[in-house]
């Protein structure tokens, strides 16, 4: 198995030119797992080191698959190999915002230069965490994958907070492109 990046990197660099292989109609047979890990703040890791290339991480990027099992996946027309994901594959480090109120529309560009709009089909979601009562807000960005909002573009995003009720419920939120995306209830503010 030692060869396995290596192969990976062959089988990469023939769809290097694609912006996005189509790794959704990728089934391979041979599946096997590799030390490749990408860490919560977006950082990825092979067999302990850094990757410091970032071209080489966006390519990688550009065919990860998270699949129903709820792992994540390099896929080659000839390979898939598991990675791990210590959060979410992807940081959003950037937000423009444009237009105001329910017009309003937030893009976010990751950490591998992704850009996604907040929408129907790519919702923001804010999960606290039980013990620190820290919020973590996510987009999704593609096929599952989503990335978690750095702290500056959350912060950001506070600033665009408004009032919507929601199912007779008052929350503070942001609209993007017609889409409430609800964080708190308002009576958790007073």
């Amino acid at each position: 198995m030692p060869d396995a990046p290596y192969s990976l990197l062959a089988e990469l660099e023939k769809v290097k030119q694609i912006a996005r292989p189509p790794i959704h109609k990728w089934n391979p047979d041979n599946v096997q797992d590799i030390d490749m890990e990408v860490k919560r703040d977006g950082s990825w890791y092979y067999m302990g080191t850094p990757i410091e290339r970032q071209r080489l991480v966006r390519l990688f990027s550009t065919v990860l698959r998270r699949e129903d099992d709820g792992h994540y996946y390099l896929v080659t027309p000839v390979e898939k190999c598991r990675i791990k994901v210590e959060d979410a594959p992807f940081n959003a480090v950037l937000l423009t915002v444009s237009g105001s109120g329910r017009d309003q529309q937030l893009t976010f560009t990751t950490n591998v230069a992704d850009e996604v709009t907040a929408d129907r089909d790519h919702p923001l979601r804010l999960v606290t965490d039980e013990d620190s009562g820290e919020p973590a807000p996510y987009v999704l960005v593609r096929d599952g994958l989503e990335a978690l909002v750095v702290r500056s573009v959350y912060y950001q995003m506070t600033d665009l907070l408004t009032e919507h009720e929601v199912d007779g419920q008052g929350w503070h939120g942001v609209w993007s492109r017609g889409v409430f995306f609800p964080f708190v209830e308002s009576e958790q503010l007073v």
